[in-house]
């Protein structure tokens, strides 16, 4: 039995505390922590993690507390100071800045201040006119144990507070007034006697993610797609002289479906058709042939030094490439000849082909990731995502995570990220909510949502304020794209330009991050009757693209992309609030920065086809802004500008001119020009 956990009674008896689940100090609610614990709490770099917590013990004696950081796996500690915020309810607040990103570790220390306690009887007694000399002599000993403690400047201050409590014509109140300065406060509470301080019984993971995981705006494309000649392959020669117009739109990551060698078996043609016509370049999700599989480029679209010529251009002027990393394979992949107890074979010895009854994908077989095989297979997996961080990957979008166990994506994404800390995952799992939460828990940087099927008024108000206030804001990031090569929404196909327009707005000032899938900008909606499916989808067939083909939206996305970036209320998914709006078809919501110099309101519809008038009010109180004192507004996609004063104003939104505005709000503050006087 440890000294700490047993103590002896007056007749010998031992007294085993580790039986006990109290402590000394209570400290516990702690806030933010997700399921206990079990999963990190995610922050980006640059950012402060506020950690809040009851702490408490018995009596009225004082307390001090410290929040605690360190980086995973070392030893040494850094501790901001946390303060109390409501007595009533014990709850203690502490904030540390996050100024490295990778994993860390974090939790509270808590301790009895004597010191506190001191000063607060001393002064309540000379308040009253009482005798405080053994006060007087039980403070002494308090400065003096604090002065062995301390050094430097700090040590040499406190004895000479005990010289001057020691002098012969020292009175009570001088001693009293020696020893309550200012000075003396803040030195004894820099050298506080910690032996018997209470740890929090956890200590908690946290993982500080690079900017862009937070704030970026995405594209995606397929690259066989960019050329210039109906029926042939694209290479990335033709995808770098794309990068200036899509880097002018002010989109920073550049998304690519996989770019490996595509296999011949069971090759899907135009429209999914089960039997692909000659020079049909097939799925690029069914991945492998006898030119290579994960870790090849397919070598219709240059060599691998070509692909790193292209992530260098794009690097070059301010984006990063993203590729889509699919854990399927054709069944002419590599793996299945030199590996077959890494898949599924059926009783008649044929490979097993991936379904999702009544669907058949008879061009793509699944690994089987559990079995004597397992760790073999989990580490080629793990080498593949390394291979492409080699050459200059730095973001992976992940093909249909939810169908993969979590347990290895919590393993693959921890010792990826372990080694190279910068590196994200957006994971593409439309699929159950827990699932969804589930993976953005595990690792995952960035999560695909049901924003692309949240339209109404209510729904997006729902959804929403469930993403940024709820404990899901402490640890799924979402990623709001407009459209997928998989999905065209009913919204997107009936609604016309003006639903682009529309969708445009909200993903791009709801969410930090968003995407579009090329053709967004083209208001290209031509629908597979009946499906949310793209006719003539190019996950068949090659497209050749008219980029400035008219009614395109491009100017639109600039605006929005340069407004973003312009505005630092608008770096901040958490600070998203919904306000009064009368009309049903409009939505009226606002963000603000934490220091309040950036104060964003937007105003959009959600009816493609009607032109619609609503009143809104805004939250003055919130924006510091007095009832009677004007403030200037500006529309930022127009430029138009408004002095309004009070709460509540009305708008006019046309969807096929104006369907969204955008509001920067500016308060006109009182200027005092009074000469003054000598």
């Amino acid at each position: 039995m440890s000294k700490r956990n047993a103590a002896t009674t007056g007749t010998g008896a031992a007294i085993d505390l580790s039986l006990l689940s109290s402590r000394p100090i209570v400290i516990e609610q702690v806030r933010p922590a997700i399921d206990h614990g079990r999963f990190a709490v995610k922050r980006r770099e640059g950012d402060t993690l506020t950690v809040t917590a009851a702490i408490f013990t018995e009596g009225h004696g004082a307390l001090s507390a410290a929040l605690k950081l360190r980086r995973a796996g070392a030893t040494d500690w850094r501790e901001a100071p946390m303060v109390s915020v409501n007595h009533g309810l014990a709850l203690w607040e502490g904030t540390i800045p996050l100024d490295d990103i990778g994993r860390h570790e974090y939790t509270i220390e808590a301790w009895r201040d004597p010191w506190t306690s001191w000063t607060d009887e001393v002064g309540k007694k000379v308040g009253a006119g009482q005798d405080v000399a053994l006060e007087l002599l039980e403070g002494r000993a308090l400065v003096e144990a604090a002065a062995a403690r301390a050094s430097g400047d700090d040590a040499v201050y406190l004895n000479t507070v005990i010289k001057g409590l020691d002098a012969t014509d020292a009175t009570q109140a001088s001693k009293v007034a020696l020893m309550t300065t200012p000075d003396v406060a803040q030195i004894m509470a820099r050298w506080p006697d910690r032996s018997a301080a209470v740890e929090y019984d956890l200590i908690l993971p946290l993982v500080v993610d690079p900017p862009r995981a937070t704030f970026a705006a995405w594209y995606e494309m397929f690259p066989r797609s960019q050329g210039t000649e109906p029926g042939r392959w694209a290479t990335f020669d033709d995808c770098i002289k794309r990068l200036p117009e899509i880097r002018a739109m002010g989109f920073d990551v550049l998304y690519f479906v996989p770019i490996h060698p595509i296999g011949v078996s069971f090759r899907k043609g135009k429209n999914n058709s089960l039997e692909a016509q000659p020079g049909e370049p097939g799925s690029p999700y069914a991945i492998g042939s006898a030119e290579g599989g994960h870790t090849a480029v397919h070598p219709e679209l240059g060599t691998i030094e070509d692909f790193e010529r292209l992530v260098r251009s794009a690097n070059h002027i301010g984006m990063e490439v993203a590729l889509d990393i699919a854990i399927q394979c054709s069944p002419d992949h590599p793996w299945v000849k030199e590996h077959p107890e890494w898949f599924k074979f059926r009783p008649d010895g044929t490979i097993k082909y991936a379904e999702n009854p009544p669907k058949k994908y008879q061009d793509i077989v699944n690994v089987e990731f559990f079995g004597p095989h397992q760790y073999d297979l989990w580490e080629e997996l793990r080498q593949v995502f390394l291979f492409w961080i080699h050459h200059g990957v730095t973001i992976f979008r992940v093909d249909n995570p939810h169908t993969k166990p979590v347990p290895f994506w919590e393993w693959v994404i921890r010792t990826v990220k372990d080694e190279y800390p910068h590196v994200q995952f957006l994971a593409e799992a439309f699929t159950r909510p827990p699932m969804m939460k589930m993976l953005a828990k595990v690792g995952y940087t960035q999560s695909y949502s049901y924003f692309t099927w949240r339209n109404s008024k209510a729904e997006l108000t729902e959804y929403l304020t469930e993403l940024t206030q709820t404990e899901c804001v402490e640890y799924m990031q979402p990623n709001f794209f407009a459209n997928t090569p998989d999905i065209l929404p009913e919204f997107l196909q009936r609604g016309g330009r003006p639903a682009f327009m529309i969708r445009a707005v909200l993903a791009a000032t709801l969410s930090t991050v968003y995407g579009i899938y090329n053709g967004f900008e083209l208001c290209e909606n031509d629908p597979i009757p009946g499906k949310e499916e793209y006719n003539n989808s190019e996950k068949y067939e090659f497209k050749v693209w008219d980029w400035e083909r008219p009614g395109h939206i491009k100017d639109l996305l600039r605006r929005l992309n340069r407004i973003r970036l312009d505005n630092p209320a608008l770096w901040r998914f958490e600070t998203l609030r919904f306000y009064p709006c009368d009309n049903d078809d409009v939505l009226f919501y606002g963000k603000m920065s934490p220091d309040g110099d950036s104060l964003i309101f937007v105003l959009c519809t959600v009816n493609p086809f009607d032109g619609q008038h609503a009143w809104m009010q805004f939250p003055l109180a919130a924006m510091g802004i007095p009832e009677d004192q004007g403030f200037e507004v500006e529309d930022l996609l127009t430029g138009d500008k408004h002095l309004w004063t009070g709460a509540w104003h009305h708008y006019y939104l046309d969807p096929t001119i104006n369907p969204a505005a955008i509001f920067r709000v500016t308060p006109w503050r009182p200027v005092d020009y009074r000469t003054p006087t000598a």
